[in-house]
């Protein structure tokens, strides 16, 4: 009954928890005035067998209603069609731009290495990074802008719509922002009088260009695969100002588009937390169990194979019903699909059973390739 009651306890600290941070993510507002005069933003994107993404991505920030920008897009060695895809566009139109990517050195992460040549030739006052498989409100540079200069932040990251298509992806994805939101307390990291990092999303990373090289550039974080924590870890380190918003309304991303890719990508992240914390991710999988699934498996227990008192049973009850509260509070905010509501425990299942996978391969060594590359425990990348 003990142990009952405080699961319920923590639960509630973790909804009030969630509920300040919604009522303090700001979202970048449709109505923004541009700047005068209109700084130059410099929209770069990495990009590696995108040609199933990259147009749309592309077309999305062409319709942009903000005066002043040019685009970036590096071909990181890619084997299929991406190049031809971005040289036919920029052909049209010569705001688009597109590089080709030196050789990957050995102690650079893909991505951190495609981020710093792209970022090397841009001219914009501002760096925006996006992924490739991410697609643009015509509102999104002049209203993030606005909202960064409002903020006065080095960095401006935040949470994009995650869009889903199969039935897999729209149970899984959307427990993601869940977790965050409701373990990280955003509304005091922001309201911190000394530099903290927030959450940092690498879909979407708006830094002004003399925060971004002031703490060195990627080259500060070129050896880490989740890049993009490690960003706002630098940013907060040399005294910048990193502040998570609230994109869904102007940037969505199609980050998995399947269960194998879905399970390879989240894989890749939580290889990374292993090699760099791997008694903080044993932590986080153990408090993720006894929150969010063992209820359920309480609640099965209590009612239909012993016969547990009313009180017990009831406080159960509570846990599951301020855990689904929590899950729609944050699926209603980010429109994600309802049936993730209602699959909940098979969506923190398939997160217990990839960290159980994935931080395996590293205990053994077996390493991880993500983007057709490989990263092993014995390289310095991590």
């Amino acid at each position: 009954m003990i142990y009952q009651i405080i699961i319920a306890g923590i639960l509630a600290v973790f909804l009030v928890n969630l509920i300040l941070n919604l009522r303090n993510l700001r979202t970048p507002d449709r109505n923004s005035k541009v700047p005068q005069p209109a700084p130059l933003i410099s929209v770069l994107i990495p990009a590696r067998n995108e040609e199933e993404n990259i147009r749309t991505c592309l077309e999305s920030l062409q319709k942009q209603d903000y005066p002043n920008f040019e685009i970036l897009v590096l071909d990181d060695n890619s084997s299929d069609c991406t190049a031809a895809i971005v040289n036919e566009m920029a052909s049209r139109d010569e705001r688009i731009n597109l590089y080709f990517g030196d050789p990957l050195p050995e102690d650079w992460a893909g991505k951190c290495f495609a981020c710093q040549q792209l970022a090397q030739k841009a001219q914009g006052d501002w760096l925006l990074f996006v992924d490739a498989d991410t697609i643009h409100e015509p509102h999104m540079l002049r209203s993030v802008l606005a909202l960064a200069m409002e903020l006065n932040t080095s960095l401006l990251s935040g949470f994009p719509r995650q869009l889903a298509n199969s039935l897999p992806t729209k149970i899984v994805m959307p427990v993601i922002y869940f977790i965050l939101l409701g373990w990280l307390p955003l509304w005091w990291l922001h309201r911190s009088k000394t530099p903290k990092p927030s959450m940092a999303i690498g879909q979407f990373f708006f830094f002004s260009k003399d925060a971004y090289w002031n703490m060195g550039g990627h080259e500060a974080v070129k050896s880490r695969i989740n890049e993009d924590v490690w960003m706002g870890i630098e940013v907060s380190r040399h005294g910048g100002r990193h502040i998570a918003v609230d994109l869904s309304t102007v940037v969505s991303c199609h980050m998995y588009r399947d269960i194998g890719g879905m399970w390879h990508g989240l894989g890749k992240s939580i290889y990374s937390i292993a090699a760099m914390a791997p008694l903080g991710l044993a932590a986080l999988v153990t408090v993720a169990y006894f929150f969010y699934a063992a209820p359920f498996f309480w609640f099965w227990n209590g009612f239909f194979v012993n016969s547990e008192p009313l009180l017990w049973r009831g406080i159960v009850v509570l846990q599951i019903a301020v855990m689904l509260f929590m899950r729609w509070l944050v699926d209603n905010r980010f429109r994600e699909p309802a049936i993730s509501l209602w699959f909940h425990p098979i969506g923190i299942l398939f997160y217990l059973i990839n960290v159980l996978y994935s931080g395996g391969r590293w205990l053994v060594g077996t390493g991880v390739t993500w983007k057709e590359r490989f990263y092993s425990k014995e390289s310095t990348v991590e």
